[in-house]
């Protein structure tokens, strides 16, 4: 059989990023020699990312819709235009026999190109309520991947096959113990601990919360693991510099042991997120961004509260409720199994894999 040569595009965010990595690094796992390629949208952190995993990655000038300021979206066609004729090359020259969009800005004219020019295509939709370029791709798509019953409402039935989404694999093999991850953050055992992770970008509402709550965090015996995004990280350190119950990182590359040494996550509602706390099963406090397309991230987080398997915290009320409720959840011992149990049952294991297979399967035929 002829070598296989496959495209992954997409990007943005770590959302939309680690789940790629993770189906790469699981076709590399079946056919070693195959080869794959990248694309991204320029200026994003996938064209950091990638190659650190070891990838080459092409980007493209692609940038998203401003829904605010409607002039500015002259450009953006522009350069939509600019990144359907550049991908295009990019496909000619790179010849793949599949293309895989993970959701982001550059997947649209990458797939757009591929499906044009008669190479089969398979989208992967994280989320419970599908994004606008997903449902444009669907319609020439040959497979979609998701990680959500009850996909057939912006789907062809036929189409459809759930696998969930891929996580980072380093998140799930950590072999530390709860011991040494605490120690790693410069804990230690015997005080409750809460990982806040405001998704790869941060969040500013979730910081403003702490922040503005520092004299309530000190009175609380509660440590917390930190991740700020790179935007916030100096004023969070700032506020919370000789605070020795907090540990303020900008961005955690060992997730794995974060992870491992929390017994609360407060959390965006990232599909990514989520599906890395569901592996896990762990207790998590959702506060749903409002600034992504549909309000996707809400109707995550409520298909997570109506099976009780989190709580969910709005973006306009974390300041007034956030620290209330992490006080009432992290010391209440049968709360905190409850919710692990819930959400490890809507887990799905070998995500990656799963996509994977059906990657090869599309090319096989």
């Amino acid at each position: 059989m002829s070598e296989k040569r496959v495209i992954i595009s997409g990007g943005g965010t770590g959302g939309h990023i680690f789940p790629a990595i993770s189906i790469a690094n699981a076709l590399k796992k079946l056919v070693p020699d195959i080869k794959i390629l990248f694309v991204g949208a320029e200026n994003r952190m996938e064209m950091q990312r990638v190659p650190e995993a070891g990838y080459e990655i092409v980007g493209l000038p692609v940038m998203g819709f401003d829904r605010k300021n409607l002039l500015r979206n002259v450009k953006v066609l522009f350069n939509l235009f600019r990144s359907q004729v550049r991908a295009r090359r990019i496909v000619k020259n790179f010849k793949p026999q599949i293309a895989v969009g993970v959701g982001g800005y550059a997947s649209g004219p990458t797939l757009k190109v591929a499906s044009m020019m008669g190479i089969p295509t398979l989208i992967q939709e994280q989320n419970s309520y599908a994004g606008v370029t997903n449902k444009l791709l669907a319609k020439s798509a040959t497979r979609i991947c998701v990680a959500y019953s009850g996909m057939e409402r912006f789907f062809p039935k036929d189409k459809i096959i759930i696998t969930g989404n891929p996580v980072r694999q380093n998140v799930l093999n950590s072999d530390k113990t709860k011991a040494e991850a605490l120690k790693q953050f410069g804990f230690e055992e015997g005080k409750k601990t809460v990982l806040v992770i405001g998704g790869s970008l941060g969040a500013r509402t979730l910081n403003n919360a702490l922040m503005n709550n520092r004299e309530r965090l000190l009175k609380s015996n509660i440590q917390f693991i930190w991740q700020t995004g790179k935007i916030y990280y100096k004023e969070v350190s700032s506020v919370m510099q000789g605070v020795k119950s907090v540990c303020v990182k900008e961005f955690i590359s060992d997730m794995g042991a974060a992870y491992k040494a929390a017994d609360l996550v407060v959390s965006r509602a990232g599909a990514s997120s989520i599906s890395e706390l569901q592996l896990l099963g762990k207790p998590v406090i959702l506060v749903p961004s409002p600034n992504v397309a549909e309000d996707h991230q809400t109707k995550n987080a409520m298909a997570l509260v109506e099976k009780d398997a989190a709580v969910c915290v709005r973006d306009y009320e974390v300041n007034d409720r956030l620290f209330a409720e992490i006080e009432n959840l992290v010391y209440n011992e049968h709360r905190l199994n409850k919710m692990s149990v819930n959400i490890k049952g809507m887990a799905n294991a070998d995500s990656a894999d799963r996509i994977a297979r059906e990657i090869l399967k599309i090319i096989d035929k």
